[in-house]
């Protein structure tokens, strides 16, 4: 396939973006991505670091405190991590860290993940358990909403399923759990 750029050269970049809730996809050469996204220098980097990838997620991030001297003299209280250690590594020292940065990892999480909590997989061993309580959140996220367009029928329906949910929760745990 050639560059959609200067259709001359093989193109060896695919630029996926979302714009708009459309995706957009281009295929370029190095050169012409190169020249297209100077500005975005460390994705055309030859080895992404753990540490370029975050510079490049903590700059130019509105709200955040990254980098100010506030949070730069933050210091771990279990690990002694200093916050700025993290921000040139990209590497916290220990569990603690997490709680100890809450205020300045939260931008992180949500520039990443599009949210503060996490929403992945979950592992096969936690799966009943854990997918019947992420059932009973969107459920009582989907009950509000009911609430506040005034569908009572709906939300009646989901109160129940929701109940059934908890009864169904409440009795795997006098089971062992199983």
């Amino acid at each position: 396939m050639l560059c959609e750029e200067c259709k001359s050269r093989p193109a060896s970049v695919h630029v996926t973006k979302i714009v708009n809730n459309q995706k957009v996809q281009q295929y370029l050469c190095k050169e012409c991505a190169r020249a297209k996204w100077e500005d975005m220098g460390f994705f055309m980097q030859p080895h992404l670091s753990v540490q370029s990838l975050l510079s490049g997620l903590l700059s130019g991030m509105e709200g955040t405190q990254v980098g100010t001297s506030a949070s730069a003299q933050l210091t771990c209280r279990s690990c002694g991590l200093p916050f700025s250690e993290f921000t040139r590594t990209g590497f916290l020292g220990c569990g603690e860290c997490y709680n100890q940065f809450n205020d300045e990892l939260r931008p992180i999480y949500k520039r990443i993940h599009g949210d503060y909590e996490h929403k992945g997989k979950v592992p096969v061993r936690a799966g009943g358990r854990a997918h019947v309580t992420r059932k009973i959140d969107m459920l009582r996220k989907e009950l509000q909403e009911c609430v506040a367009r005034e569908d009572y029928e709906r939300a009646a329906e989901l109160r129940d399923r929701i109940r059934a949910l908890q009864e169904e929760l409440a009795s795997s745990d006098g089971n062992g759990g199983s």
